[in-house]
């Protein structure tokens, strides 16, 4: 059976204040203009390329799909993060929001939906406009407050917020998550933020502690949010706390346990990984062709497909 070829391009996308982003378009050759679209928001420190394999099967399966680093990250790091000014806000209302425009201009989806992993599913609440979304795939999305956390995990977390991620920024100039074992170095603006909302049971507030919501209100479209029981980093009452903030959007939380998958693990991270090829991926797919309201076909990618890939030279437009 001959297989779908993937073809990708290394983009330079404007964030809302002009930075240039690290973007990649994955599109098939069977897709046709104005297909639907599917925005990938990855993990805070994570860079888009760990989600390469998820974005060539919804890319063999009928949904262009961009995946993007947010500044200070990956393909939209700076030479040196000492003194480089971002803030998560920053990751919503300027490179998410720099995104969506960049999509919504280039490519006039049909639909447009987003892909919220972690931090991502969080940043939907803070993104300006985000009625553009038509709906939001959320995979271990979740309030940082500490004290949702139980045990060892809830000092750990204490520990986080209120010393470690506060203490090696000041003293770096930036959080070395590397050096710690973590993830990606994360701008200064971006941890010091970071640790403040994990501090406060309203999680993401203002620099007053006020709640930020009117974003959150404004997103009516439905979500569906993906917890794993190996999770550690995404305990359910941290997500439904999350999915609460979304208060006029239709949620759902589904929980999936890796033994019951067939696989050894998932945890935070997993649902992005091979293993959940078969299994999980097919299923959270159906649930983003009926948000897409179309029909695309029922074919299925397969792990050729996902080899399949070819790169064209960096560019600012789509291949249409």
């Amino acid at each position: 059976m001959p297989t779908t070829e993937i073809e990708s391009r290394e983009l330079r996308v404007p964030a809302r204040d002009g930075f240039p982003l690290g973007a990649t378009l994955y599109w098939s050759a069977q897709s046709a203009p104005r297909s639907p679209v599917v925005l990938v928001a990855g993990a805070a420190g994570v860079k888009r390329s760990f989600y390469r394999r998820y974005a060539c099967f919804l890319a063999g399966n009928g949904f262009d799909t961009v995946t993007f680093d947010y500044r200070g990250i990956g393909g939209s790091r700076p030479e040196k993060l000492r003194g480089f000014d971002a803030s998560m806000r920053d990751w919503a209302e300027k490179d998410m929001a720099g995104v969506v425009d960049w999509v919504v201009g280039e490519l006039h989806p049909c639909r447009l939906l987003l892909v919220g992993h972690s931090i991502g599913g969080q940043l939907l609440g803070l993104l300006p406009r985000n009625e553009r979304i038509t709906a939001m795939l959320a995979v271990a999305a979740q309030s940082g407050y500490w004290r949702f956390w139980r045990g060892r995990r809830k000092l750990f977390m204490w520990f986080l917020w209120h010393a470690l991620m506060p203490g090696a920024t000041r003293i770096c100039s930036y959080f070395p998550s590397k050096r710690l074992g973590l993830s990606e170095d994360l701008p200064a603006g971006v941890a010091l933020e970071w640790a403040r909302w994990g501090r406060n049971p309203e999680y993401i507030v203002d620099e007053q502690g006020t709640p930020m919501r009117k974003r959150f209100l404004s997103f009516t479209g439905p979500i569906r949010c993906y917890r794993f029981d190996d999770d550690v980093l995404a305990p359910r009452i941290a997500v439904e706390t999350l999915m609460q903030c979304y208060a006029n959007a239709p949620w759902e939380i589904v929980d999936r346990a890796a033994k019951a998958l067939g696989v050894h693990s998932i945890g935070h991270f997993g649902f992005f990984r091979e293993q959940l090829r078969c299994s999980l991926w097919p299923e959270a797919l159906d649930w983003l062709r009926n948000q897409a309201q179309i029909d695309i076909g029922p074919r299925r990618a397969t792990s050729e497909q996902a080899s399949s890939v070819t790169g064209s030279p960096p560019a600012g437009e789509a291949p249409r």
